[in-house]
């Protein structure tokens, strides 16, 4: 029984890795990918100017502490939410805009298994993209220290952190995609409208948000610096975060799939 289970599993994910397989490949050449890699390096800039910057002041702040407040700002509050819209919302999108919908769904693969397999390439790609700025700006800010292992613990929780949000994000914005025409507009209003301001409401409230599970995962800043980031933040307890995020990317993945197979959707002219 278990046999027939396990080889059932792989036949169903066949389709699914052939998917993933053509558009992992095919995505990494578009000039979006491009560009959104040049954006992601905007932090290994600023963290080169400010190494830079410490020859010439006699002020010496721990790399580590610079790192993980660039972790709070710049990546989860912005780059995990523009990689994560623009890359779930067009999912669905660019098949519909470019016409090339009819071609996928008369080929012999379930359009659920087109869904997730593009998502998983998709998915994956942003992750590299994040983790490639991210582990160059620990480089460069921790380069005297890159002997000392305990920065290594923080180094690999917030990619964690960072993967988690980039999966989370982009299966709700994949399901976004396969509901609203104008799905960009809308994920720009809640990316920067509702996440970055219902998480710092009071009491339950900010568990609303997707932010918030995520920075009950990271420990708050070490001085009373950049602590806005945290205002007002009520940790959930740490395994009950993860498990609500796995969770929400299992449901926003399996209604995506729902609506994808089941919608009819117009190609305009």
């Amino acid at each position: 029984m278990k046999k027939r289970t396990g080889a059932g599993l792989r036949e169903g994910l066949k389709p699914v890795g052939r998917v993933f397989a053509v558009y992992f490949k095919g995505v990494r050449r578009t000039r979006r990918v491009t560009v959104f890699y040049l954006l992601s390096l905007l932090p290994v800039m600023i963290a080169a100017m400010v190494r830079l910057s410490q020859f010439f002041s006699p002020r010496h702040i721990e790399g580590i502490y610079i790192f993980s407040n660039m972790i709070m700002g710049f990546y989860l509050q912005f780059l995990v939410l523009i990689l994560a819209l623009f890359f779930g919302t067009s999912i669905c999108s660019e098949e519909v805009e470019g016409r090339t919908l009819t071609y996928l769904t008369t080929r012999p693969v379930p359009k659920s298994a087109i869904l997730v397999g593009k998502f998983s390439a998709y998915t994956l790609l942003i992750v590299l993209i994040t983790a490639a700025g991210v582990i160059l700006s620990f480089i460069i800010l921790n380069f005297g220290a890159l002997l000392r292992l305990e920065s290594y613990g923080i180094l690999f929780r917030d990619l964690g952190v960072l993967t988690l949000g980039l999966v989370c994000y982009s299966a709700f914005f994949t399901l976004i995609g396969t509901i609203l025409k104008k799905s960009i507009l809308f994920g720009l209003i809640f990316s920067f409208g509702w996440e970055n301001v219902i998480q710092y409401f009071p009491g339950s409230t900010q568990r609303f948000v997707i932010a918030h599970y995520l920075k009950s995962l990271l420990p708050p800043p070490a001085t009373s610096r950049f602590s806005f980031l945290l205002f007002r933040l009520e940790p959930t307890p740490p395994a009950a975060a993860v498990a609500m995020l796995l969770g929400l990317s299992a449901v926003f993945l399996i209604l995506a799939c729902i609506i994808f197979s089941r919608k009819e959707y117009i190609l305009e002219e």
